[in-house]
């Protein structure tokens, strides 16, 4: 029969051993800072939706904080960032954040070596540009994690563009390849702060824009200070990627790196529609903005000019030459196709 002062002395004995023992902490929550290309309002379609659900599911496990363009450090600075730690990750293309890489130059739009939207996809998941891409970044400690398409390049512009010659003179906002390539029909390729855009189409600096769809202009409010939209396009679709440190990418659980690439899949899915679908919806109803184009016969001096651009490339490098091979077989595979993967 158990006394009750037997009883007390074995609970405080039993006390004292659980405040002996060590205390056992739950694993502090992964924090990662990511920055976008993306202003705010484009953000909200290209990469927030994307983060929220990765933060909803990992829930206490990992919380991504995003940042927008230029937010943390200026975008042509967002590549030694990442490199350095300063930030985790990186939503751009290789171009804009100024990779020291030999496949930067084919980041954002390279002309002409995609038509449609699900080329870039097709180009990376079955024709060998991730495997490039991932031996690239993995020489200069970035993880390449995943690219994607975004929406194609056309001219945003305060005059009406007609003919090649009126392109002549322009001072236009564009990415650094795209600027390279334009410049020999007289543009005049200019770089600034996303943010400072359309304020300098208002005041001057800038007769127009060469970075986006017509949703984007839409979107971020270009619509609102240019006047015209090209139909003619150097590139079917911006190439973009989901970049991280690459010890922070080590140190991940893999559940929570599956965790990743599913929600950036996601991503990629939800700008193949919201592209696809907004490019046709606001030349057909859009009132902004008023649709000119240039003649197929002189806009095909241009697609024979990306031609020689992209021999020029490829004499640079090994690997450029390997991506350019690449780009002309794809294209030229999409050509014997027909339609409705080619239509000329």
């Amino acid at each position: 029969m158990t006394t009750r002062r037997k009883f007390i002395q074995g609970a405080g004995v039993a006390g004292a051993a659980t405040l002996a023992a060590p205390a056992v902490h739950a694993q502090s929550k992964i924090k990662w800072r990511m920055q976008t290309y993306a202003g705010p309002a484009l953000a909200e379609h290209v990469i927030k939706p994307a983060i929220d659900s990765f933060n909803k599911v990992a829930r206490d496990e990992m919380e991504i904080e995003l940042f927008f363009a230029d937010q943390l450090v200026p975008t042509g600075e967002l590549f030694r960032a990442m490199q350095k730690g300063t930030i985790d990750a990186v939503q751009s293309d290789d171009d804009s954040m100024a990779s020291p890489t030999e496949v930067t130059v084919f980041g954002g739009y390279f002309p002409f070596a995609s038509r449609y939207s699900l080329d870039v996809p097709v180009l990376f998941n079955q024709y060998g540009l991730n495997e490039i891409w991932d031996a690239e970044y993995s020489k200069v400690g970035v993880k390449h994690l995943s690219a994607g398409a975004w929406d194609p390049c056309h001219f945003a512009t305060k005059d009406p563009i007609n003919s090649l010659a009126d392109l002549k003179g322009k001072k236009v906002f564009t990415f650094p390849t795209a600027g390279r390539f334009l410049a020999q029909f007289g543009v005049i390729p200019v770089t600034l702060p996303w943010e400072d855009i359309e304020v300098a189409v208002q005041t001057g600096e800038l007769d127009g824009i060469a970075w986006s769809g017509i949703t984007e202009d839409y979107t971020v409010g270009w619509a609102d200070v240019t006047n015209y939209f090209l139909t003619n396009n150097i590139s079917g679709a911006w190439a973009g990627s989901f970049f991280a440190n690459m010890d922070r990418y080590n140190e991940l659980p893999e559940h929570l790196k599956e965790l990743l690439k599913l929600t950036m899949d996601q991503s990629h899915y939800y700008r193949q529609w919201w592209y696809w679908g907004g490019e046709a919806s606001l030349r057909v109803d859009g009132t902004k903005m008023k649709l000119t184009s240039i003649p197929d016969a002189e806009w095909q001096t241009v697609e024979d000019a990306a031609v020689k651009f992209w021999d020029e490339i490829a004499a640079e490098s090994e690997t450029k030459k390997k991506v350019v091979d690449i780009f002309k077989k794809y294209n030229a595979d999409m050509t014997k196709a027909g339609r409705p993967y080619r239509y000329s």
